[in-house]
């Protein structure tokens, strides 16, 4: 299979742990005579200090011609509490390519369950996905500020279409899980909510395999931290779905192992759910799972299963044996580049049935004896 990715590294930690996704995804190609072509665009505040612009022209056509894009981490202190910046460079590239739902999966790994701050018995097992509407709601509705600056309005509006096309992706996906999908909403007080009610119940009737139940969003809230094993697929509105995803993330007990994707009508984005977390730059400590797991989601997008399933497992292999990154073990970590090395060399075959060298490891190498 061939594809054409776009690469846009970013700021902060960034162009570190998405190094490591496309080594990954290198390692996939080789593995299954794959071929993956990378074209590196600007974004965020490394595109304002060459361009002058946090989203050049020329990142936009590049992104709409690629199959899918692979996205690390934007902004810098320096620019992010500019008060001219009208629309953040994300939504600005969001809506050229006309992303419209977030996919956010939530899951814990057993090492890791004493990192979480919730109970064990509580997180094992855990499996969810949410669904985030990207493009409609509050954050984008008509906005306005009285002449005296004493009264303020942010309108919320959303419409059938937009509750539709989300919701049929997240129908789909529940019907090839466990089979239950959850709408969040606050119907009891919202019109925006009782149209979301309205068009997925509809909706629901195509998918007679899936249950389909529902709970107002500050109950959700609530449940996600009592019994997050009852999730299966959760579908929500934008400003809900943004609270709720960054919730559920710490769940697994660290940001840094978290991937998303934004997919719509164009070319579909991958990337961590962490920031570009600049005070650790160019320290090699950034957790690059986050982006190599999104890259994961990437080759699921592009059909590519059986791969994207490897690198989950070499990912889970890594973290089975203790090789974490500092904001796992403040201690006892490894590189941001070492853990790269060994999933790719996970990937390749290299590690499987031998034994590795601790010494080298801890030297940033990975060599096998």
């Amino acid at each position: 299979m061939k594809k054409n990715i776009v690469v846009i590294e970013g700021d902060g930690i960034g162009p570190e742990v998405t190094r490591q996704a496309v080594k990954v995804l290198n390692a996939i190609a080789e593995c299954f005579q794959h071929e993956f072509h990378y074209r590196y665009c600007l974004m965020g505040a490394v595109a304002i200090d060459k361009t002058g612009n946090p989203l050049p022209d020329e990142t936009i056509k590049l992104a709409l011609e690629s199959d899918a894009i692979l996205f690390g981490a934007i902004g810098h202190p320096k620019y992010d509490n500019d008060p001219s910046a009208k629309v953040r460079p994300e939504q600005g590239l969001r809506k050229s390519l006309q992303l419209f739902a977030n996919i956010r999966p939530i899951s814990t790994y057993p090492s890791l369950h004493h990192l979480s701050p919730l109970k064990t018995k509580n997180i094992e097992g855990v499996d969810f996905i949410i669904y985030r509407e990207l493009t409609g709601g509050i954050y984008f509705g008509k906005k306005e500020t009285n002449a005296d600056q004493t009264s303020a309005t942010d309108e919320c509006t959303y419409n059938k279409e937009e509750i539709s096309r989300i919701a049929h992706l997240a129908f789909k996906q529940a019907s090839l899980r466990r089979k239950k999908l959850t709408l969040v909403d606050k119907a009891n007080v919202l019109e925006t909510s009782r149209l979301w009610r309205k068009c997925v119940q509809e909706i629901a009737k195509e998918y007679p395999e899936v249950s389909l139940d529902f709970l107002f969003v500050d109950n959700a809230a609530m449940q996600i931290i009592l019994n997050p094993k009852q999730f299966d697929v959760i579908l929500t509105e934008n400003m809900f779905g943004d609270i709720l995803s960054d919730e559920a993330s710490v769940i697994s007990g660290s940001l840094g192992l978290l991937p998303s994707a934004s997919v719509g009508k164009g070319p579909s984005l991958f990337e961590p759910i962490h920031g570009s977390y600049p005070q650790a730059a160019g320290k090699d400590i950034a957790n690059p799972l986050g982006s190599i797991l999104s890259a994961a989601m990437m080759l699921d997008h592009f059909e590519l299963h059986k791969e994207a399933e490897l690198v989950r497992e070499a990912a889970e292999w890594t973290l089975m044996h203790g090789f974490v990154t500092k904001d796992i073990d403040p201690v006892n970590f490894y590189f941001t580049t070492t853990i790269g090395e060994l999933i790719s060399d996970y990937l390749v075959g290299k590690i499987s049935g031998s034994e590795l060298n601790q010494n080298n490891i801890s030297l940033r190498k990975s060599t096998i004896i």
